[in-house]
């Protein structure tokens, strides 16, 4: 009787693996497949929305996140834009103050950076985004509709009972007593 040792070895481990061990390493090796995807997407120059939209859809059909498609044109592009820039300004906040050894040092590396921030705004922005663009255009057509909008100013009773909650919120955070206060 002759044997393959390799492949005698493979199937014996195989026939041995645990199911939930063999269905997480197939998933594994799925996220592996969209990741190598889409750094050949980004290697052919398809660019980086590419990238993320075969990375999105991936994580879609694995049931990973929330993950939305939304519909192409549903909201205008100046409002995407608009929230693009916003997009931009909080995830170049996010990023780390010492990456010289990313993006390099000075003035190019700061260009850089903000690139990279542009980039990732616009793309998120561009894939559904927050909810900013959607919420600025419905007030928009609200408004071109006639309809009545809520009027987001506070009278002075709403200012002092919110001024009140958060200086509650304080003493109960920082542990400051009302006996301590008084005689502060």
């Amino acid at each position: 009787m002759a044997i393959s040792p390799p492949s005698d070895l493979v199937l014996d481990v195989v026939r041995a693996a645990d199911p939930m061990v063999l269905a997480a390493a197939q998933e594994k090796l799925k996220t592996n497949r969209a990741a190598f995807a889409a750094t050949s997407l980004a290697e052919k120059g398809a660019g980086f929305g590419a990238a993320i939209e075969v990375l999105n859809s991936a994580a879609f059909d694995a049931g990973l996140g929330n993950v939305q498609k939304t519909a192409a044109g549903a909201t205008p592009k100046v409002y995407r834009d608009f929230e693009a820039v916003v997009l931009q300004n909080f995830v170049k906040s996010m990023m780390p103050d010492d990456s010289e050894a990313v993006y390099g040092k000075g003035n190019a590396g700061e260009i850089w950076k903000s690139m990279m921030a542009e980039q990732i705004g616009g793309v998120i922005a561009e894939s559904g985004g927050v909810g900013i663009a959607d919420q600025m255009y419905a007030e928009e057509l609200a408004r071109k509709r006639g309809d009545k909008l809520v009027n987001v100013v506070t009278d002075e009773t709403d200012r002092r009972m919110a001024f009140n909650m958060v200086t509650d919120l304080e003493r109960r955070t920082l542990g400051v007593s009302e006996t301590d206060e008084t005689t502060a």
